[in-house]
């Protein structure tokens, strides 16, 4: 599965530059546009999955092309990102077809959280809620765990049983420091003979297949001394 691509129309270079780095990190496609006049081309033309679109823009105005967008039946979510924070611009904001509005400044966690967000009701599911025991996705990474698979930016990878059941439990414990000796028990158990090395050899092979670069992870991290923790934005 290839990362969702995000059409960003902002006309402030280093504001920008900014959210393009983030949005990279996070594992998303990045198009961008400096005015209104190419947002609106690149939305119609480049297929985004979602657009993120500032209001005040040279050329032709942000809410001139949302109005475009939704006459042209162009469906992907519009996420508004602008400084007028009066009612009446987020009301036209919505009135002309956006899905959210974001009053800048704003923090980058609330903003990835209402992209995941809006991506998830564009596919027909309820943010928050996910297929447990089946799927799970975290930047260029798609999970299949019926199909004991991963892909990592449109690179499919097989797992083993035991690699599929380390990664589960890395995921429903996201955020926690969890010690090799608790990986053991939850993924091995007491009746087998593993080390403290079993887990961190497949800490390798899971690193390997799930990260850009496994010399320097992002996601699954080394708490040195202790053991590992997972975490799906990198920090």
């Amino acid at each position: 599965m290839s990362p969702a691509r995000i059409l960003l129309v902002e006309d402030d270079p280093s504001l920008a530059m900014v959210l393009g780095d983030a949005l990279r990190a996070a594992g998303y496609e990045l198009l961008a546009a400096e005015d209104g006049e190419r947002g609106l081309h690149l939305a119609l033309t480049a297929d985004p999955a979602l657009i993120l679109l500032d209001l005040m823009l040279p050329k032709r105005d942000g809410l001139s092309v949302l109005k475009a967008l939704r006459e042209d039946r162009v469906s992907a979510p519009v996420l508004i990102l602008s400084a007028r924070g009066e009612e009446w611009d987020r009301v036209m904001g919505f009135e002309y077809g956006a899905d959210d509005y974001l009053i800048k400044p704003f923090s980058m966690r609330e903003l990835l959280l209402r992209i995941e967000a809006a991506l998830a009701r564009a596919e027909g599911r309820t943010p928050g809620i996910g297929e447990p025991g089946r799927s799970a996705r975290f930047g260029a990474v798609a999970v299949d765990f019926a199909a004991y698979s991963l892909t990592n930016a449109g690179v499919r990878h097989g797992l083993s049983r035991r690699e599929l059941e380390l990664l589960r439990y890395l995921l429903e414990h996201e955020g926690q420091t969890l010690t090799r000796a608790a990986i053991l028990d939850a993924v091995w158990g007491r009746d087998q003979d593993p080390t403290p090395r079993t887990v961190d050899m497949h800490v390798l092979k899971l690193r390997r297949k799930l990260e850009a670069d496994p010399e320097a992870p992002k996601h699954l991290l080394t708490v040195h001394g202790v053991g590992y923790r997972f975490v799906r934005r990198p920090e």
